[in-house]
């Protein structure tokens, strides 16, 4: 299936290249070389998931992606930043400012197109998957098909993967999931792929859920737990 992508990278040799392997694999690209360009792209194409550098002429990747999560319309777009920065810190705020993924030049275009595959089809398949309508959990409301959350009749503003991620744990409630098999189910990767990616979006979750917070439970050196019941937190 053929998906819109915006590669926004201002090293014009690299961006091409990135372009001509997502075409290859049979995706429609754009490229935009400003982080002001690619917010006008944004709103202009619609595009099913974007390619962010962080390091960007004009306005970082950072406060791109920032930017776009605090709006509606963007707000569930799959976003994944490429950057030289490898530091901890960094892939750290890129996740805390709504990144659904990191990766850290140099990488192999290979694999960063088959990451940019095994999102869309992940995606494509929560979208069609059947299941539950509405799932309560104390006073934590899952809307399935309106991808709506709320918490103490409060709505929770969640990314795409931020959902998706709350919803493959609420639906196993009391089961351990480990961050192997989260990455598999959610992000669509195979196991082995940097589990730094679940505990940071974990972490970021929590934080949005508030009250609710103390729902998702660590199991230490397993992975997380949605709790069966709450009524004693």
């Amino acid at each position: 299936m053929t998906h819109r992508i915006l590669v926004v990278e201002d090293e014009a040799d690299l961006a091409d290249l990135v372009a001509f392997n997502l075409r290859q694999s049979g995706h429609q690209v754009q490229i935009a070389g400003l982080g002001s360009t690619a917010l006008a792209e944004i709103r202009r194409q619609k595009p099913d998931l974007m390619l962010l550098d962080v390091m960007l002429p004009d306005i970082s990747g950072f406060e791109v992606c920032r930017r776009l999560r605090r709006e509606s319309e963007t707000l569930r777009l799959p976003i994944i930043m490429l950057t030289a920065k490898g530091e901890e810190v960094d892939r750290i705020v890129g996740f805390e400012v709504g990144a659904d993924d990191y990766v850290v030049k140099p990488f192999s275009p290979r694999e960063l197109v088959l990451r940019v595959d095994a999102m869309l089809r992940r995606i494509g398949e929560w979208k069609q998957e059947p299941g539950t309508q509405t799932i309560h959990i104390a006073s934590m409301t899952v809307d399935v098909p309106a991808h709506r959350v709320q918490v103490e009749e409060q709505d929770i503003a969640l990314t795409a993967l931020e959902f998706r991620l709350l919803l493959d744990l609420v639906k196993r409630r009391g089961r351990v999931q480990s961050r192997d098999a989260l990455l598999e189910r959610v992000w669509g990767y195979a196991p082995g792929i940097e589990t730094r990616t679940v505990d940071t979006h974990v972490k970021r979750l929590r934080e949005k859920l508030g009250a609710a917070s103390n729902y998702i439970e660590t199991v230490r050196g397993v992975g997380y737990r949605v709790r069966e019941t709450v009524e004693s937190l």
